[in-house]
């Protein structure tokens, strides 16, 4: 984990300039999962093609089965995406979260398991499923594991692969910024910005610049480097004005 974002305050900033971004710019909610557990719908059901999420038989069963694979073919990128798949279908599920909404010790646990099983899957291709980056953001956004550095990873994977998405650039600058990573999110930013309507344009530039100013005054300001991140795939993704 790079910093802490558990705490209450900076937990309730970043929460209410997510979620203004999304509505914002129309992001689906469901889709990230934002607000509870993610296995009845969304991304992950897509991924499934039916919904579920509370760690029933079966996934433990296809669990075991990916796990005994990669055990004799450990660098089976395919085994290792379903693995992920199939352990971020059981990590939705409700019970891995307090009243208050909150990851357990045993859903860090299993966020944890599911963003192992990513980084072995991400270093052996070149080229994630992208349904299955989307739900990464998820585990490792300020909901779920904390971690800004590894999000923003992420997060230039899936604008890679949609240049054109005005909604993922917006959370990219967001996650650029909490990482201290100010000219990464600076130039996502301005990317968002373009990418936006016309008429939501404005309204975006405030919310993004609101976080970066929030986000250094939490964690102290950075210096003008991270115009290049590293990619979960071990490459780079350059973000250039369009």
């Amino acid at each position: 984990m790079l910093f802490d974002l558990r705490g209450r305050g900076r937990r309730r900033t970043v929460r209410v300039l997510y979620i203004g971004l999304a509505v914002l710019i129309g992001v689906g909610l469901v889709g990230f999962g934002v607000g509870g557990g993610f296995g009845g719908g969304g991304i992950a059901t897509s991924l499934s093609g039916h919904g579920g999420g509370g760690g029933g038989p079966s996934y433990s069963s296809q669990i075991s089965s990916y796990r005994k694979q990669l055990k004799r073919d450990p660098k089976n990128a395919a085994t290792w995406e379903k693995l992920t798949k199939v352990l971020a279908l059981q990590a939705g599920g409700e019970r891995y979260r307090n009243s208050a909404g909150k990851l357990t010790p045993e859903g860090e646990k299993a966020y944890t398991e599911v963003s192992d099983a990513w980084n072995h899957y991400t270093a052996l291709t070149s080229k994630p499923n992208l349904g299955l980056a989307k739900i990464m953001v998820r585990i490792l956004d300020e909901e779920g594991l904390s971690e800004p550095g590894p999000t923003v990873d992420v997060l230039q994977t899936i604008v890679a692969a949609e240049p054109d998405n005005a909604s993922y650039y917006a959370f990219l600058a967001s996650y650029a910024y909490l990482a201290r990573k100010n000219a990464l999110g600076d130039l996502a930013a301005r990317k968002a910005e373009a990418l936006a309507p016309l008429g939501q344009r404005t309204h975006l530039k405030i919310q993004l610049s609101e976080l970066k100013k929030k986000a250094n005054e939490k964690l102290g300001p950075t210096g003008s480097t991270g115009t290049t991140g590293t990619t979960g795939t071990g490459g780079t993704t350059s973000l250039t004005t369009p």
